[in-house]
């Protein structure tokens, strides 16, 4: 049996990601599991250059990065000047804190490597995606919009057809959700402290079979 462990949005506490990472490895079979993370690295916590540096040196076994519309803002910002004033509203300036306050200081491996993240995974049970998918829509028809910024209407239970549908993005503290055909696990980890990562057998169709949840300090203020 192998299992993937899903770390969801992180932004930017590296703290509640290497103990997550610990967690993941005290626990995994080494190369037959996998480690997705489904995006949103960046912004608003306090370490987005150590979550990125972390996430470059690898994770031990099979690795997923995905992107989320955290990311795809800092790339646009920095890339673009006129998109810099949105990023830096939206979490951006935290993480341009992180690099020493200088758009120039950010590494352009950095940059890339955001730039180029999947936007989801798909394997034989459940799609992982950052934000979610439209039901009505083919899957290779979705666009990035929707994939980096859907929103699921509270407490819609449905995923992907067959598919239950892996994701984060719409944060609530009092999660993860775990509905019939998708999971939620954003738990708003960057200012609860509380970060929950999903597990799931590769074998099994549906939800998780274990939740693994890491506590760190919340964010003040």
């Amino acid at each position: 049996m192998s299992l993937t462990y899903v770390i969801p949005d992180t932004h930017g506490r590296c703290d509640l990601l290497d103990d997550a990472l610990a967690e993941i490895d005290a626990r995994s079979r080494g190369t037959a599991d996998t480690i997705i993370t489904i995006g949103d690295y960046v912004d608003k916590g306090p370490q987005s250059k150590q979550v990125i540096d972390r996430l470059l040196s690898g994770v031990g076994c099979s690795f997923v990065a995905l992107k989320g519309n955290h990311d795809a803002m800092m790339v646009e910002g920095l890339r673009h000047p006129a998109k810099m004033a949105r990023w830096l509203a939206n979490g951006g300036d935290a993480a341009l804190a992180s690099y020493g306050g200088d758009p120039a200081a950010v590494p352009p491996a950095h940059i890339a490597w955001l730039d180029q993240l999947r936007l989801l995974h798909v394997d034989a049970h459940r799609i992982y995606v950052h934000a979610g998918l439209d039901s009505e829509v083919p899957l290779d028809r979705h666009i990035e919009t929707t994939l980096l910024w859907k929103r699921y209407p509270k407490g819609q239970p449905d995923g992907f057809g067959e598919f239950h549908v892996v994701h984060g993005h719409d944060n609530d503290p009092d999660g993860p959700l775990l509905y019939r055909g998708r999971t939620n696990l954003d738990t708003l980890a960057w200012r609860t402290g509380r970060l929950t990562v999903g597990v799931f057998d590769d074998d099994r169709p549906g939800g998780p079979v274990d939740l693994i949840e890491v506590r760190g300090p919340a964010a003040e203020g």
